[in-house]
């Protein structure tokens, strides 16, 4: 694959399933002077969880459909590995690719940030843009560079699951998502 020069911020995430939020973090992301390029990447599982509700190729599926946005791309090398991967592995493999500048994060990570894999390495390598989110403490002070991208959409992927909320939801996966998560209700 060819090196892509875009400046790039790397976005992953479960996704589970991709909602508004997650499309306004990347359409405010695409607003920073410094940022060409978002690279969405859906995990296979994310290390702290122990499983999906919807499956890595369906998860996959949606994020084309939410982001297919100019000047996005959704990876699928996490998934295409079969199982967790660290946030530094992938880091570490996609700046050979794309000109990866800086990473997106919830505020929600925020607490457990520090017992990531390697994240001090990771803290010295990359910009970090941290997502608000409605409910958590926006304490920073952990990270070497940061920036802040303002989001004002109160909604989590746990929080879509259970009350299956279709106002956060793409009008591209709606049915898609009713289908999914209905299924584990019953």
């Amino acid at each position: 694959m060819r090196y892509n020069t875009k400046k790039s911020i790397l976005f992953g995430g479960s996704f589970d399933p991709p909602h508004k939020g997650h499309k306004q973090i990347v359409k405010k992301l695409l607003e920073f002077d410094d940022i060409e390029q978002i690279i969405v990447l859906p995990a296979y599982l994310n290390p702290f969880k122990t499983k999906s509700f919807a499956s890595a190729s369906e998860r996959l599926d949606m994020c084309k459909k939410v982001f297919d946005i100019p000047n996005v791309i959704v990876s699928d090398y996490e998934i295409s590995q079969n199982r967790s991967v660290y946030t530094y592995q992938s880091w570490s493999t996609l700046k050979k690719r794309y000109n990866l500048i800086g990473l997106t994060i919830g505020a929600d990570n925020l607490s457990s940030i520090t017992k990531w894999y390697n994240f001090d390495k990771l803290n010295s390598e990359v910009v970090w843009f941290v997502a608000t989110r409605r409910g958590y403490i926006l304490d920073i002070n952990m990270l070497k560079r940061a920036k802040i991208v303002e989001i004002d959409i109160p909604i989590s992927s746990t929080e879509l699951r259970e009350s299956l909320n279709l106002e956060y939801i793409d009008d591209t996966i709606r049915n898609k998502i009713v289908n999914i998560y209905n299924k584990d209700k019953n």
